[in-house]
Order: structure tokens, then C-alpha cells, then sequence
């Protein structure tokens, strides 16, 4: 079964006058849909735009994994462990929060910050805090999230080229640039996919596209 959602379905929250636009898929913050929970073990996925200077004021985070992908700009990053980095266009961002983490979330830059954020439950609660960033990530090349049973697939695809989509229970994909279709399902930027117990299904790109594909556990 695939379930589609548009971007256009997405809850538009954020704050404007702060240079901060934001897309939930999910029920999050004050947006509450008692249809659109989690799926699997997504518990957000969040289109951000931050305008040069704006950001996310320091702000706690327990028991999650959150993934973060720059579509275009760069995104820093500093938390309560004394960490911070510069994330940018093809590189994965993890931050375990564990039984606790803070951090900050600017754009320092110049230019426009656009970035998409997945928020995965773990399979068990609290740890220490983890933070993890991989530079330009391969095409195809599987990123795991240990802590929450799940693989991370980007697949950048020239227009008619064809990508096998995960065999796995559940499938979650969202589509960052471009336009394809998936099992007779035709997606364009911004739209996500729900796939359950898709088998031998593939990503047709009906133009040059760039998409991230999740293998979630059982």
C-alpha cells in the first residue's frame, strides 16, 4: 500500500517575522491531527527555511534521533556537549538526544537556509547523547540510525533512471527536488510517501530528483 501526502497537505507553522518557515508532515508542536501521529518510527519529518540570521534559539531534546539533510545553504550547529559544526548540501547530520541534549540551529550564512529534518523514535529510551556528521554521502550508500533500527537511502537520479525502492515493511519517502513516480504514484518536491509491505517496487525519475528513501523497522 502507498499513501501519498502533498506538500500543499502539510501544516505550515514556523514564524515569519523570525525568517523561519516550516512544514510539518506530522502532528507537531501546537499542530495536533490525530491522523497523522507517526508512521513506523517517524515521528516528524520537517521541511525548515531559515532566512540569513534567523535559527532555532537553544531548545532541549530527549529520547529522539533526529537526521538532518541541507537541501541548499548551510546549516550550524552547536549543543550542550560542546560540539559544533557547519552542515551543508549532501552531508548527513545525526544528533542522538539520548536522556538529554540542548543545541542551537542557525543560518549564519548569507543566503537562504533550506533543510529537511527526520525525527526517529529509538528503540529504547535515554543513553548518552550522540552526535554524528558524514560529508557528502555517497549516492545509494546506506546510512543507518542504529538507535532506531532504521537505514537512510538518498538517491539522486538523472531524468528516466530507475532506483529499486527498499523490500522492508515499511518505507518512508520523501522527495526533495525533482519529480518521480513510485508504484503508479507520481510525486513531485516536497511530497512523501508511506509504503507498507511494498515488495519489488522502483522509483521512476520523471525528471533529474533527488530523494531520501527510509527503511523503518518492523
Amino acid at each position: 500500500m502507498i499513501e501519498v501526502r502533498r506538500s500543499s497537505e502539510r501544516f505550515r507553522g514556523g514564524d515569519a517575522e523570525a525568517g523561519i518557515e516550516s512544514w510539518h508532515a506530522f502532528s507537531f508542536g501546537h499542530f495536533y491531527d490525530p491522523d497523522q501521529l507517526r508512521f513506523g518510527s517517524v515521528l516528524a519529518c520537517n521541511e525548515e527555511r531559515l532566512a540569513p540570521g534567523a535559527g532555532f534559539d537553544e531548545h532541549p531534546h530527549s529520547h529522539t534521533e533526529i537526521v538532518t539533510w541541507v537541501i541548499e545553504g548551510e546549516l550550524t550547529h552547536r549543543d550542550s556537549a560542546g560540539r559544533s559544526s557547519v552542515v551543508r548540501p549532501g552531508d548527513v547530520q545525526r544528533m542522538s538526544a539520548g536522556s538529554g541534549v540542548r543545541h542551537v540551529e542557525r543560518n549564519d550564512g548569507d543566503g537562504l537556509l533550506r533543510f529537511v529534518q527526520t525525527w526517529l523514535e529509538p528503540r529504547r529510551p535515554g543513553g548518552e547523547p550522540e552526535y554524528e556528521l558524514v560529508r557528502g554521502i555517497a549516492d545509494g550508500t546506506p546510512y543507518a540510525v542504529e538507535r532506531a533500527g532504521a537505514v537512510l537511502y538518498v538517491r539522486r537520479l538523472s531524468e528516466g533512471e530507475r532506483s529499486a525502492v527498499p523490500d522492508a515493511t515499511r518505507v518512508y519517502a520523501h522527495l526533495v527536488r525533482g519529480a518521480v513516480t513510485i508504484g503508479g504514484e507520481e510525486l513531485v518536491a516536497g511530497d512523501s510517501a508511506r509504503i507498507t509491505g511494498g515488495e519489488g517496487l522502483e522509483v521512476v525519475a520523471d525528471s533529474a530528483a533527488e530523494l531520501l528513501l527510509w527503511d523503518l523497522p518492523d
